[in-house]
């Protein structure tokens, strides 16, 4: 029998392959996670879903918004301003409320008003830093920080 002398190739092959599977994208930091969210009217959240770091966020639209059926308008910030997600929530049967990128040839008009809510999910994320475990990523695989996640999420639903 071999000694174990380290990861073979095979192995190392398999790690490589995980960090995709595990949500991990790379960054300045590091390996990191980023959390979407969606939230309700009162912040509450609905649906959450883990991807890379460096993935785009217009990326996780498709699995954040068959939660929101019966949504009569989707609010997002203009890191979700493309047009397969404006399709998206077309076909969805929800109003637009995006505001447009710079870059765009034709700059779409919103209602402030309405805009002015997107700040339910910036406090939904705020709420969650408080737990340790969630701001530090102790977590070294996606199923159990997603589990966490939705943990911390049922308790932030029960305050």
């Amino acid at each position: 029998m071999r000694p174990w002398c380290g990861p073979t190739r095979r192995r190392r092959a398999a790690e490589k392959s995980r960090i995709g599977a595990e949500a991990l994208g790379r960054s300045r930091g590091g390996l990191k996670t980023k959390i979407h969210a969606l939230v309700d009217a009162l912040g509450n959240p609905l649906r959450v879903v883990l991807g890379p770091s460096q993935q785009a966020d217009y990326r996780r639209v498709a699995d954040l918004l068959p939660a929101a059926k019966g949504a009569d308008n989707v609010l997002t910030d203009k890191a979700y301003d493309t047009n397969a997600v404006l399709t998206c929530v077309v076909v969805f049967g929800a109003q637009v409320v995006i505001l447009s990128k710079k870059n765009r040839l034709v700059q779409r008009l919103i209602d402030r008003n309405l805009y002015q809510n997107r700040n339910k999910v910036e406090r939904f994320f705020s709420r969650l830093k408080p737990f340790r475990r969630l701001a530090t990523l102790y977590d070294k695989t996606a199923s159990s920080f997603l589990g966490m996640v939705h943990l911390v999420s049922a308790l932030l639903w029960l305050r």
